[in-house]
C-alpha cells in the first residue's frame, strides 16, 4: 500500500495566504519570543541554574547577541561581519558570575536550538530559497559569538591569575 505524499515548500504553492518573510525579519519580530524561550530551555538544565541570577542577569546579553546575528543575516552575501563585542562583554561577564565553559557552550547551544526551534514554528512565512543559507549563517555567526565569549572568557582568567601572582 502506497501513500502519496504531496511536498510544497512555497507557502504561496499551496494556496496559503500567509506572508512571506527573511529568516532576518522572522528573527527580528520573534526577537521576546525567542528570549523566552530560551530561558525556558536554560531552565530545564539544572548544569545552568545551578548559579542563581536575576532574568536581567541571565538574559541581558541576548538582545544585543539576537540583533547581531540578525544584522549578519541581513548583509550581502560574501561580505565580512564585524566581531561581536556583546559576545565579547558577555564572556567576561558569564566569568565573573562563575560559569564554567561548558556552561557557556551550553547556553549558546540552547540558543541555537531555540532560534531553529523558533523558524520552524514559522515555517508557513520562511522565504526558503534562502532558508539553508541562513541557517547556515546563523550557525556560523553564534559559533563565532561563542569563539569571541571564550576568548574573553580565558583573558578574564588569565588576568585574574596574573592580579595574584
Amino acid at each position: 500500500m502506497s501513500k502519496s505524499i504531496e511536498f510544497a515548500t512555497d507557502p504561496r504553492d499551496r494556496g496559503d495566504t500567509a506572508s512571506i518573510e527573511s529568516v532576518a525579519d522572522i528573527l527580528q519580530r520573534e526577537l521576546h519570543s525567542v528570549i523566552v524561550d530560551w530561558l525556558a530551555r536554560v531552565e530545564l538544565e539544572p548544569e545552568l541554574t545551578c548559579i542563581p541570577l536575576s532574568y536581567e542577569a541571565r538574559t541581558g546579553h541576548l538582545p544585543s547577541l539576537l540583533h547581531d546575528v540578525i544584522a549578519r543575516l541581513r548583509l550581502k552575501a560574501g561580505t565580512k561581519s564585524q566581531i561581536s563585542k556583546a559576545a565579547a562583554e558577555h564572556g567576561e561577564l558569564r566569568r565573573k558570575q562563575g560559569y564554567s565553559v561548558a556552561m557557556a557552550v551550553e547556553e549558546s547551544r540552547l540558543l541555537q536550538v531555540t532560534i531553529f526551534s523558533t523558524l520552524h514554528k514559522n515555517v508557513k512565512n520562511l522565504e526558503f530559497s534562502r532558508l539553508l543559507p541562513d541557517v547556515v549563517t546563523i550557525a556560523d555567526e553564534v559559533d563565532a559569538q561563542l569563539k569571541e565569549q571564550m576568548l574573553r572568557f580565558i583573558a578574564a582568567g588569565v588576568a585574574k591569575k596574573a592580579k595574584v601572582n
